[in-house]
C-alpha cells in the first residue's frame, strides 16, 4: 500500500490544502486546524451541546458558535491554498500565509472571486482571548483581527470571527486516546504508569503526565481513509460524482486488497525515504450529514445521485457504540512523539490488525484491539485494571 493523497485544513470546516508532502508530528499535520470560525448570535444564551462560547472576561458581549460543514454548509464555498516559504530561509518566515478563496455559488469559473490572505503564525500579543469547547474537551483561543472578521462576514451574509489557536492545545476525550497503547508498551512498570490516567474516583480529576492533545480537530489528529472505500461508495447504484474530500481525510491510503479492510487496521507504518512512523488507529468515524454537501451550492445535494448519508446506512452501521449512524475511515494518532515528513508515495503497511472492529465512545475498548496493538498478556491484564476502576473516562 502507498499513500495515495495528504490534506491540510489549515481552517476547520472550509476546503483543504492538497499537498505532494507533509509535516507531520503528534498533533496533526502541521497547521491543520489551528483555526476556526465561530458564528457571532444575538443571543447570550449557551448552546447545550457545547457549541456556545463567551469571549473572556466579559460575559455581556454576544454568544459565539462553533461553525462545522454540516451545521453550516456554506463552509464548503471556501478554498485553502498554503503559501509555506522555504524553512531555511529565515527572512521569509513572515511570508508563511493562508489563502482563502470564497466561490459565490453556484460555483463557476467565470464568477469572479475573493481572496484573503492570513497569517499562518499570527502573533497573538493584543487579540482578544475566547473559549472554545468542542465534544465535550475546552480550549482557549484568540480572535484575529477584524479585517478578517470582516472579511467572513461580508461572504457569509452574517457576523462571524475567526479564531487561532495559538499554542494552546485541547485534550483528547473518548475511546479515541492513544495513551492506554503507548503506556503499555512502556515495559517496566506500564501498569502502574497506565493507571495514571484513571480518574480519581469520585473527583473527576485526572493525574496526567503527558496528555494527548489536539487542535480545532474535532476527535482525533489525524483522519485515514481507504481508497478503495471511496470507490465502493462511487461504485454504488445511482451514487453521481464522489470527491474524497467529502469525508475530510488527512491521509488516504492507496493499493489496499479492498474496501472497508480499514475497520481491523490497528497500527499503520508510513515509509519515507528518511523516516518510518507508527500511526495507531484508536477509533472508527462515525459520520454525519456533512458527507451529503454540494461543493458547487454551499447546500445539501438534493438529487439522489448526490446523497451518501443514506447509501451508506444500508450497510456501514457497524460500530456498535454509535447504532444508527455509518462509519467511514478510521481515527489515528502518532506512537511516538516525532516530527517526520511523509509524501504521496511513500510505501504504507498494516502493522498490526485486529480481529474485530472498535467500538465507539467512552469505556468501550476493544480486547481485539488492546491484542493486536499490546499483544495477549497484556491486552487481558490492561483491560481488567479498566473493568476493575470501573473507568468511563477521558482517557478510553
Amino acid at each position: 500500500m502507498y499513500i495515495s493523497e495528504l490534506y491540510v485544513y489549515p481552517i476547520k470546516s472550509l476546503q483543504p490544502t492538497k499537498l505532494k508532502e507533509a509535516t507531520i508530528t503528534r498533533h496533526g499535520i502541521l497547521y491543520d486546524r489551528c483555526f476556526m470560525l465561530l458564528k457571532v448570535m444575538i443571543s447570550n444564551e449557551n448552546d447545550k451541546n457545547d457549541t456556545c462560547i463567551e469571549t473572556e472576561g466579559n460575559k455581556s458581549k454576544p454568544t459565539l458558535k462553533n461553525m462545522h460543514v454540516p451545521h453550516f454548509p456554506q463552509m464548503s464555498l471556501f478554498l485553502t491554498d498554503l503559501i509555506l516559504p522555504d524553512d531555511n530561509d529565515d527572512k521569509t518566515q513572515q511570508e508563511k500565509k493562508i489563502i482563502v478563496t470564497y466561490q459565490e455559488p453556484p460555483v463557476s469559473e467565470n464568477k469572479p472571486r475573493k481572496t484573503l490572505e492570513v497569517p499562518l503564525e499570527p502573533d497573538v500579543d493584543g487579540l482578544e482571548k475566547v473559549h472554545v469547547t468542542m465534544h465535550q474537551s475546552p480550549m482557549t483561543g484568540y480572535i484575529m483581527d477584524k479585517k478578517y472578521n470582516d472579511w467572513f462576514s461580508e461572504c457569509f451574509g452574517y457576523p462571524v470571527v475567526l479564531a487561532y489557536t495559538g499554542l494552546n492545545r485541547r485534550r483528547v476525550l473518548g475511546s479515541m486516546n492513544p495513551n492506554i497503547v503507548r503506556q503499555s508498551a512502556q515495559g517496566g512498570g506500564w501498569l502502574s504508569t497506565l493507571t495514571n490516567y484513571v480518574p480519581r474516583l469520585g473527583t473527576g480529576t485526572t493525574q496526567v503526565k503527558d496528555e494527548e492533545i489536539l487542535t480545532f480537530a474535532d476527535c482525533a489528529s489525524y483522519m485515514v481513509v481507504n481508497e478503495e472505500s471511496v470507490k465502493d461508495v462511487a461504485s454504488r447504484p445511482g451514487q453521481g460524482k464522489v470527491e474524497v474530500t467529502r469525508f475530510r481525510p488527512n491521509i488516504v491510503i492507496g493499493g489496499a486488497e479492498s474496501a472497508w479492510e480499514e475497520d481491523f487496521w490497528s497500527e499503520l507504518t508510513l515509509a519515507s525515504a528518511t523516516d518510518e512512523v507508527q500511526l495507531i488507529l484508536t477509533s472508527n468515524c462515525i459520520r454525519c450529514r456533512s458527507l451529503d454537501v454540494d461543493f458547487e451550492t454551499g447546500d445539501f445535494h438534493k438529487a439522489d445521485d448526490g446523497i451518501i448519508y443514506k447509501k451508506l446506512n444500508k450497510d456501514r452501521r457497524v460500530d456498535q457504540g454509535a447504532k444508527y449512524k455509518p462509519v467511514f475511515g478510521r481515527y489515528g494518532f502518532l506512537r511516538e512523539d516525532v516530527v517526520a515528513k511523509v509524501r504521496v508515495g511513500d510505501a504504507v503497511t498494516v502493522s498490526k490488525r485486529a480481529d474485530e472492529r472498535t467500538v465507539f465512545g467512552p469505556g468501550h475498548v476493544s480486547i481485539a484491539h488492546l491484542t493486536a496493538l499490546l499483544g495477549k498478556e497484556k491486552a487481558v491484564v490492561v483491560r481488567a485494571a479498566i473493568a476493575e476502576k470501573a473507568v468511563s473516562s477521558s482517557w478510553i
